[in-house]
């Protein structure tokens, strides 16, 4: 039984989350560039392990070093935006403990599907805040938590 189909195909998804979906496509796309850009050789996008929650947007070699990239994208947050809510005024602040913990478990199976050993692994996030009509503010943070976090 197709549910979305009952509550008719414009209504899939609102509005609000098929924007959110683009802007982080594009922001995963722009990202993806960006950290050619500065040396990255990317081998994986939208890594995911089936049973698991999330993904690994972005993983490849900056140098000897395998980075798990974490994108964030946000609207660049006004004043009154970020005293409105202060737990994620930066996209990097919602990196939580949860998510850096479930980043860990996904890295180790990525690891171990794709059969890399001894190689150093470390966590990147890539934090990119956007207004409308001008160039995006990008914080590229190496290794920015460990592995056990």
């Amino acid at each position: 039984m197709n549910l979305a189909a009952r509550r008719g195909l414009a209504g899939i998804e609102s509005d609000g989350k098929q924007s959110a979906r683009r802007a982080g496509v594009r922001g995963e796309t722009f990202a993806y560039w960006y950290l050619r850009r500065h040396g990255y050789v990317i081998i994986a996008r939208n890594f995911t392990v089936p049973g698991m929650h999330g993904e690994i947007d972005l993983a490849g070699y900056d140098g000897d070093v395998l980075a798990f990239v974490e994108v964030k994208l946000r609207a660049l947050a006004t004043a009154e935006a970020a005293a409105a809510n202060p737990r994620h005024a930066l996209p990097e602040d919602a990196i939580t403990s949860g998510k850096r913990r479930n980043l860990s478990r996904m890295a180790k199976q990525f690891l171990l599907q794709w059969r890399i050993r001894d190689t150093k692994y470390r966590f990147d996030v890539l934090a990119i805040e956007t207004d409308t009509g001008a160039r995006p503010i990008v914080r590229l943070h190496k290794d920015a938590f460990t592995a056990d976090a």
